[in-house]
């Protein structure tokens, strides 16, 4: 009867796990800082939502997965700011393919945390300076249960400092199918003015990952709660 309880535990104990689901980054590189490329010219893309403009990029549930996300990072800086400047950010998950005809699932506007300094926004001319300091800007939802499938999260930020608030791309360069949206207009793919190339913009999702069982393991777990049970009420009468 141990045998089946620790099995039964064992299935328990695998449906969830806590901590970060999914992680579109980085935001730095390992010196802490995010390089324009050669061909670049564009420091930060905007994301201001008390002026109607929001970013975008994707990512999906695995296939058998259940996901109850709790929490958003966002990544972001306003220029010349002393210290963390951001106020809120306004968030919609999408789910679909196209963010533009998808279903929004769970949108708000949230208050924000100091997630600390990621880095610094800059040139290869300019390592050290710290005009740009990006911040990680947590914000705690009310949690939203995704199935497993494709979806879209986007934002814009509000902030206390006069520039931005701006998003700056993910630090390893690499192309992407990021999208902006500017005063209500739909969402286009975001390109790098100076290279013309598309970006992917970091952010993360955190919350439980839960397994979907199978049937037969949903059989199992019944069954062994069943026979603790039957074990339980034994025990007593003996």
């Amino acid at each position: 009867m141990k045998t089946v309880a620790f099995a039964v535990l064992a299935l328990i104990a695998g449906v969830t796990n806590a901590g970060e689901l999914y992680n579109n980054g980085p935001v730095v590189d390992a010196t802490g800082v995010s390089v324009i490329g050669p061909d670049a010219s564009t420091y930060g893309f905007g994301a201001q939502s008390g002026a109607g403009t929001f970013v975008a990029d994707d990512f999906n549930v695995t296939a058998g997965k259940k996901w109850n996300v709790s929490s958003l990072n966002f990544l972001g800086y306003q220029t010349g700011a002393n210290g963390f400047s951001f106020t809120s950010a306004t968030w919609a998950i999408v789910s679909g393919d196209d963010i533009n005809s998808g279903t929004v699932v769970a949108s708000g506007t949230t208050g924000v945390t100091n997630g600390g300094l990621a880095g610094y926004r800059v040139t290869d001319s300019t390592l050290t300076n710290k005009q740009r300091a990006i911040y990680t800007v947590n914000a705690d939802i009310a949690d939203v249960t995704l199935a497993s499938g494709h979806y879209w999260l986007a934002w814009g930020l509000a902030g206390t400092a006069a520039s931005g608030p701006w998003q700056p791309p993910t630090s390893d360069a690499r192309e992407g199918n990021a999208a902006q949206s500017s005063g209500g207009d739909p969402f286009e793919t975001l390109e790098e003015s100076g290279s013309g190339l598309s970006v992917e913009l970091p952010f993360a999702v955190n919350g439980t990952i839960s397994a979907v069982p199978e049937p037969e393991t949903y059989a199992m777990l019944l069954g062994g709660l069943g026979l603790i049970g039957l074990a339980r009420r034994r025990a007593r009468r003996g």
